[in-house]
């Protein structure tokens, strides 16, 4: 019998797939399912974005790239960051990645081992825990609670950290409970580091211009007071969210001088380049028109706030108002229902796709997630479903 090493008994898998996979197969046998479980953007990419990518294919480019990616879309990276945050990031700490979760492998395995702690987000992006587990490293969740309206909390975080933390992830805007972490407790976090000096940080801003109310992001290269942050900084960010990409596996990452070349190592070793047409049409996104992604954000804020209105008209639900991202995260605890076995009778019954808080951690218990990446149609007759079901 085939035994493959132990440390595979370890890892876990991201629940949404799964769950996405059944609901196709309800479909397929009639079922009239609504999809509010996958996190991804229900609108096309932006056309320009398209014949970018065509335009690259004609033009030849079929080949293999350099493993950090081509200069000029490491160069825009940069451009776009130090434009935004008014930091100076330099192309040669930009890594292009086949996506988002590959920054997470990347620094997960880097830091991850038996004997060390990394503190990660829970709920959280179900990967954090999987890779750390999978590494040997001991799992830290750092709670996320709904009365700190889904923000960490920066006293908190800290207290988590000892001698042997190697590792702190954070996520603001933050899946799945849509919360912003504001710059106060950003600001507290950044200043207690300063007793850390031997712990990394992994900050995943996947969803940083998908933000609502007048909220700002406050992005961790943004701190020139504190410039030894940034000698151990690692930041997680994309196109999948912005600009409509999932399928197109593009994502970046910034890298402490003293890590970068050890990560193109990896990529030589595991992924070799990302391929070359969807590099270009990563740089027709950035240089090209930003209207798109403004018309998505309004159209997810309009969905957020109806989506709000209606869970909260349930008597047994209750939501706070997601400050970013594209997901709610009701509580559900005074239905009297698991989450998971409530989300599992929701589809099978009521053809209502969504995952269960436990899916996202250990203290996901109570709660559920919306992913309001649907039309506004749906997401109404989602929760008619959802108030019938509870109501039976």
């Amino acid at each position: 019998m085939l035994q493959p090493v132990s440390s595979f008994n370890r890892i876990g898998e991201e629940n949404a797939f799964a769950v996405l996979a059944r609901a196709t197969t309800l479909m397929q046998e009639g079922l009239d399912v609504i999809n509010l479980g996958i996190g991804q953007p229900d609108f096309p990419t932006p056309e320009h974005i398209v014949e970018a990518a065509i335009k690259a294919l004609k033009d030849g480019h079929h080949g293999y790239t350099p493993a950090t990616g081509i200069l000029p879309l490491r160069e825009a990276v940069a451009k776009d960051l130090n434009d935004r945050y008014n930091t100076t990031v330099h192309p040669d700490r930009v890594m292009i990645m086949p996506g988002g979760k590959v920054t997470m492998y990347a620094a997960i395995i880097l830091f991850g081992e038996p004997g060390v702690e990394i503190l990660y987000p829970d709920p959280g992006f179900p990967i954090y825990r999987s890779m750390i587990e999978f590494t040997g490293a001991k799992p830290v969740p750092v709670p996320i609670k709904e009365e700190n309206n889904f923000a960490f909390s920066a006293e908190e975080t800290l207290s988590l950290i000892n001698d042997k933390t190697r590792l702190l992830i954070i996520n603001s805007p933050a899946n799945p409970c849509g919360g912003v972490t504001p710059k106060e407790e950003i600001d507290k976090l950044i200043k207690g580091l300063e007793n850390f000096p031997n712990v990394a940080i992994l900050s995943d801003e996947i969803y940083d211009r998908i933000i609502y109310d007048n909220e700002k992001h406050i992005s961790l290269l943004a701190y020139p007071a504190y410039p030894e942050i940034q000698d151990r900084l690692i930041l997680l960010n994309g196109w999948s969210k912005t600009y409509a990409m999932t399928g197109w596996r593009m994502g970046y990452s910034v890298w402490p001088e003293v890590l970068y070349d050890k990560v193109r190592k990896l990529a030589v070793n595991c992924w070799s380049c990302v391929n070359a047409t969807s590099q270009y049409a990563a740089l027709a996104a950035l240089q090209g028109p930003q209207d798109a992604v403004d018309k998505m954000v309004k159209a997810f804020d309009r969905r957020r706030k109806k989506v709000t209105e209606k869970l909260n008209a349930i008597d047994t639900v209750s939501c706070i108002a997601p400050k970013g991202a594209f997901y709610a995260f009701p509580n559900i605890q005074k239905t009297g229902w698991k989450a998971k076995q409530l989300a599992t009778d929701l589809l099978e019954k009521k053809g209502v796709a969504l995952i269960s808080g436990p899916d996202f951690g250990l203290y996901g218990e109570g709660y559920i997630r919306i992913s309001y990446a649907n039309s506004l149609e749906n997401i109404e007759r989602a929760i008619i479903r959802i108030e019938e079901f509870l109501n039976d």
